[in-house]
């Protein structure tokens, strides 16, 4: 199941601290993943900083089964955004994070 495929990939990258590259809504983005859990509704999401693409950049939230192309960059990331929230009450059960 791709969603499988798309859980270990970002799982990865959120371990090796790697930049995604994937597509969303259409639009071609790269963002730092910072936390894979599921929302309250059971929904698996990407909480992660958007670089390119999309909206602009910034933390945004993904619904994991609307990722298309899912792959790690080469790029690394610091893991210390100061607007990343470790204890995000959005994510109810967390499966990866920074």
């Amino acid at each position: 199941m791709t969603t499988d495929l798309h859980t270990e990939t970002i799982s990865a990258a959120i371990r090796d601290r790697r930049t995604l590259s994937f597509v969303y809504d259409g639009k071609r983005r790269t963002a730092d993943p910072y936390i894979l859990g599921y929302d309250g509704k059971g929904v698996l999401v990407l909480s992660a900083v958007q670089l390119t693409g999309g909206s602009g950049s910034g933390f945004r939230t993904f619904r994991v089964d609307k990722l298309w192309e899912v792959k790690a960059t080469d790029r690394h990331f610091a893991g210390r955004h100061p607007d990343y929230n470790p204890h995000d009450a959005y994510i109810e059960r967390v499966l990866a994070k920074v």
